[in-house]
């Protein structure tokens, strides 16, 4: 097919902040491209992993498949903090994304997805760097949507998507 181009080491940190844009675009698959570009050139490079397990987060509402994906994504962090913190997020925007289609089931399925995030915030909370309170600003928005949208609830006896492991 298409062999791809590789970028210098010199243009990554410009490419990173072209994908931001995009994120903030709403156009998280040209972000995706630019961070797997990024990473092609520097493999480890986390602002580049971040930033791509965002714009994988973005696309949840229209391909919930982009999970697992994610998912994949968080490992590649080095840090255990930002690996319980990014997998809240993931956890956050899955709930957020079956809410978008309100189903009859989304309610409960989405209490379960948040519910899990809250205890990846927590497990972020307990080891998180001096003067980093994001974990805890994460749990409290999380506890907040629970407690305002009232089709968030547990499922009362009712098989739901099955959540991912870690």
């Amino acid at each position: 097919m298409f062999e791809l181009k590789t970028l210098s080491p010199e243009a990554v940190p410009r490419a990173l902040a072209k994908a931001e844009r995009y994120r903030l675009l709403n156009e998280p698959g040209e972000a995706e491209s630019i961070c797997l570009d990024a990473l092609a050139t520097d493999s480890d490079n986390q602002e580049a992993v971040v930033t791509l397990l965002l714009a994988l987060t973005d696309q949840f509402i229209g391909n919930p498949r982009r999970v697992a994906d994610a998912c994949t994504t968080v490992a590649r962090l080095r840090d255990d903090y930002d690996r319980a913190y990014y997998m809240g997020i993931v956890y956050e925007r899955r709930a957020k994304a079956l809410l978008a289609h309100e189903t009859p089931r989304g309610g409960s399925r989405a209490y379960e997805w948040i519910r899990d995030a809250m205890g990846y915030y927590e497990r972020a909370e307990a080891i998180r760097p001096l003067n980093n309170d994001d974990a805890l600003l994460r749990w409290n928005a999380c506890a907040r949507l629970i407690m305002q949208d009232r089709h968030l609830e547990p499922s009362r006896d009712e098989p739901s998507e099955p959540l991912l492991s870690e």
